[in-house]
């Protein structure tokens, strides 16, 4: 024997692979058959799943389209983007052509909201300092889908309106009471955002500070929707020329809108009406002289938002005969003394740049707060540049 040649021979055989039984073979069939099997079987779910949703889809898309429950969510989604940045996309819930026609229709509807002449009497608080009584106190309130709180300025005569403290660009509310020294603010009236990118600082409308008229982007003898606070503490809100409110001693105040609170009876009738869902803030009065300031958070996992027919109610339930709505949204924030937020503002980008807030002070005549629109010419302001 070559013992060459048998080396070799006893090399190959140790280099292939040992044969697999049946018993191995057969396992191995039965593993790829069952991989099969659970391959067709995820395909057989994921099309079954496809084709429920399709047809979750079309009686989903016939509710919304082709029954009265169903139309009323498609105005409360619509209503609700009115209220946000994306406004634009109500159109693909009802159509731009209906889009417009329910604008027109709500602020035909605030003006009317307005009109009603305010009847009752409100009592001048007496100093808060004789009765005992603290300067501002806090309640948290919480409804269906929505928390917020209720801060009550026991005595009106403390709260006074600030404004930016420079041209160009507004200010947040937390800068504002910590530079003022201002015991809380809460944000007031809306401004022109044009695209998304105004920048705080051109009001709408008026904006009223010490008695005088800071800003007027409307005109003497034209009307405006007013929420505010006379000489004496009453809160004044509704339909006036400018002319109108000089002469009735307003001391602090801004534009907004909608009146919902007249002589104890809420204007706002249903949740239909409630012009969406959102974060609000919202001011009223009690008969003894206590302004409520309501402010609900919104577009959060902890609290949705409310509509204005939820935020009437929270008012009448404590004691409000007069409220108005002030902006909302991603402006609503609560500040207390020393610029710590108490809310969880809305916006994405923190607590925006505002024209205007409502203030609450211990001396506010102490207080100086500086005109910056004074000398400027409102139709002049580039709200997108400045």
């Amino acid at each position: 024997m070559n013992p060459e040649r048998s080396s070799a021979g006893r090399s190959t055989a140790r280099s292939l692979p040992p044969r697999k039984s049946a018993q191995q073979r057969t396992g191995r069939r039965k593993q790829q058959k069952t991989q099969r099997r659970r391959k067709r079987s995820f395909w057989r779910t994921l099309r079954l799943t496809a084709v429920v949703m399709l047809i979750m889809s079309a009686f989903g898309a016939g509710w919304l389209f082709f029954t009265p429950s169903g139309t009323e969510m498609r105005f409360l989604i619509a209503d609700t983007l009115i209220t946000t940045r994306h406004r634009h996309w109500a159109k693909y819930v009802i159509g731009q052509e209906e889009l417009d026609k329910r604008v027109a229709a709500y602020w035909k509807k605030f003006e009317q909201m307005g009109e009603e002449e305010s009847t009752l009497e409100i009592k001048k608080p007496a100093p808060v300092e004789e009765e005992q009584k603290p300067l501002i106190e806090y309640k948290t309130v919480s409804g269906k889908g929505y928390s917020g709180y209720l801060m009550i300025v026991n005595d009106p005569t403390k709260i006074r309106i600030a404004v930016p403290n420079r041209v160009g660009r507004g200010e947040k509310v937390s800068s504002m009471v910590e530079r003022t020294g201002a015991l809380a603010g809460v944000n007031a009236g809306g401004f022109a955002d044009p695209n998304w990118k105004g920048n705080g600082f051109q009001p709408i409308g008026v904006v009223f500070a010490d008695g005088k008229l800071y800003y007027d982007g409307v005109g003497k003898n034209r009307r405006t929707q007013i929420v505010g606070i006379d000489n004496d503490g009453k809160m004044v809100a509704g339909n006036y020329k400018v002319d109108e409110l000089l002469e009735m001693g307003v001391k602090e105040g801004v534009t907004f809108q909608p009146r919902m609170i007249v002589n104890g009876k809420g204007q706002i009738k249903n949740h239909a009406d409630g012009w969406g869902i959102a974060p609000r803030t919202v001011m009223g009065q009690r008969e003894d002289g206590a302004i409520l300031f309501l402010i609900i958070d919104g577009r959060q996992t902890h609290s949705i938002g409310a509509d204005l027919y939820d935020c009437q109610q929270v008012m009448l339930e404590n004691g409000a005969v007069i409220a108005a709505n002030l902006d909302g949204g991603s402006s609503t924030v609560l500040v207390e003394r020393g610029g710590s937020i108490k809310n969880s503002p809305a916006s994405q980008y923190g607590e925006r740049y505002l024209p205007s807030a409502f203030l609450v002070f211990e001396h506010p005549e102490q207080v100086t707060i500086k005109n910056i629109w004074e000398g400027l010419d409102p139709s002049q302001i580039d709200p997108s540049t400045w």
